[in-house]
């Protein structure tokens, strides 16, 4: 199973601790607002992906676990995890 981060643009009020706590994954625009790599979250970095979505003041960040379709049978993707 593989993990993403997912952004909502319009929840999101650039206050800046995903980028603090998960440097790795996420940088901060000129204005502040998160820019998202899109590359699989590592188990080794997956603590830290949750630890940073916790952390949202506006809950504009998700971790969304995308299973392969071999995984579920289907082609629909995972719902996300909290």
């Amino acid at each position: 199973m593989s993990h993403h981060l997912r952004l909502n643009p319009i929840a999101c009020e650039a206050h800046g601790m995903c980028s603090e706590l998960f440097p790795e994954r996420i940088s901060l625009d000129e204005w502040g607002y998160p820019v998202i790599d899109r590359e699989e979250i590592s188990p080794e970095l997956l603590s830290h992906a949750k630890r940073a979505t916790q952390a949202c003041p506006t809950f504009a960040l998700l971790l969304e676990a995308a299973h392969s379709s071999e995984d579920t049978g289907s082609d629909k993707p995972a719902a996300p995890s909290f």
